[in-house]
């Protein structure tokens, strides 16, 4: 199964009150860990979606076998982001994989299992669930496409898998990463001390 994911990476970091995507982890920053893993999955191709900081953005990952879409509506909020990164999904894919860059702690092995549960059962909407929380990334089958394209503002993908509840397959997973989230310092180094335990794609 040709699986897309679109990496959404154009966003302020308003709350951090710095680039949050550029900033170090490990020997790597968030975003270069968030894409890596993708690129160690089952995932056929990356789109990362820029638009803040987009030059810094670009540079960062311009070595990597991944597709670059810009946001110019970026600070209009994340279903633009989303929106942008469509055009790109290559014809043949039956499925789009929606994640966050500020997300780094999705590890490979979880994106792969979410995608075998998609293979192996009839939905068309699979969602990762720690702790009784729903995560990320999201997969959405293909037929979905038509309705991604008409997202707007900041309520994301959500609002899709809120009108189609029974088409929804959740999947328990036991990484934190799936909903763990980066918004100010204190996030970034309690992330930062989690890099001991291991388990990032290298």
């Amino acid at each position: 199964m040709f699986t897309s994911a679109i990496l959404l990476a154009a966003g302020e970091s308003r709350r951090m009150g710095r680039m949050k995507l550029l900033q170090p982890l490990g020997a790597k920053t968030i975003l270069e860990q968030a894409l890596d893993n993708l690129l160690c999955s089952l995932v056929d191709e990356v789109i990362v979606v820029v638009g803040y900081q987009a030059e810094e953005v670009i540079g960062r990952i311009a070595q990597r076998s991944a597709k670059i879409a810009f946001n110019p509506r970026y600070r209009q909020g994340i279903g633009t982001s989303i929106v942008a990164g469509l055009p790109l999904v290559e014809r043949q894919a039956q499925a789009i994989m929606i994640t966050l860059a500020d997300k780094p702690l999705i590890e490979s092995c979880i994106i792969d299992e979410l995608i075998e549960n998609f293979v192996q059962h009839d939905k068309g909407i699979v969602i990762p669930v720690f702790g009784g929380r729903r995560g990320h990334p999201v997969i959405f089958s293909i037929k979905y496409l038509e309705e991604l394209m008409t997202l707007k503002g900041d309520v994301g993908a959500r609002e899709i898998v809120n009108r189609h509840p029974g088409d929804v397959l959740e999947v328990p997973v036991e990484s934190e990463g799936v909903i763990l989230d980066i918004n100010t310092l204190k996030d970034l180094q309690r992330l930062r001390e989690r890099l001991t335990k291991g388990g990032l794609c290298q």
